[in-house]
C-alpha cells in the first residue's frame, strides 16, 4: 500500500493571515472553523490542501521545498503582479526576453515560491 499526501504544510508566525493569503493566491478557501489568531489554519483549493502551523521559530534559511504556480486564466506577468499586489516580493527574476523563465517570489512571510509561464504561453513558444 502507498501514501497520499494530505497537506502541504508550512510552519509560520501566523497561521490564520499567511492562509488567508494563499487561500487569495489559490482561489481556495479556509476552513469553516478557522479564526485570526488560531495556531492552525487550513487552505483547501482545487488539487491542493495547505496546512499553515504557527510556530515560535522565525524563518531562517532558504526553502528546501516550495511550489511552483502556473497561471490558469492569465499570463505569468499578470499572476506576478496580482502576487505582488496580495502581499508577495519579488526575490529573483528569471524571466527572458523570448518570454521564458520564471519569476521567485516570497510569500508575505518569505516562503519562497515561483510562477512559471500559463500552459497557453508554453503552447504558444513550442
Amino acid at each position: 500500500m502507498t501514501s497520499l499526501v494530505r497537506h502541504i504544510t508550512f510552519d509560520c508566525a501566523d497561521a490564520y493571515a499567511l492562509a488567508g493569503f494563499w487561500a487569495q493566491v489559490l482561489g481556495g478557501s479556509l476552513a469553516e472553523d478557522d479564526h485570526p489568531g488560531d495556531p492552525e489554519a487550513l487552505v483547501t483549493a482545487e488539487g491542493v490542501a495547505l496546512l499553515f502551523i504557527t510556530v515560535p521559530e522565525a524563518k531562517s534559511a532558504k526553502n528546501r521545498v516550495h511550489l511552483d504556480l502556473q497561471p490558469q486564466d492569465r499570463t505569468r506577468d499578470e499572476e506576478v503582479d496580482r502576487l505582488l499586489a496580495l502581499g508577495a516580493t519579488l526575490l529573483a527574476d528569471h524571466r527572458r526576453p523570448d518570454g521564458t523563465g520564471w519569476a521567485t517570489l516570497g510569500d508575505p512571510e518569505g516562503n519562497e515560491l515561483c510562477v512559471e509561464r500559463s500552459a497557453r504561453e508554453r503552447a504558444a513558444t513550442s
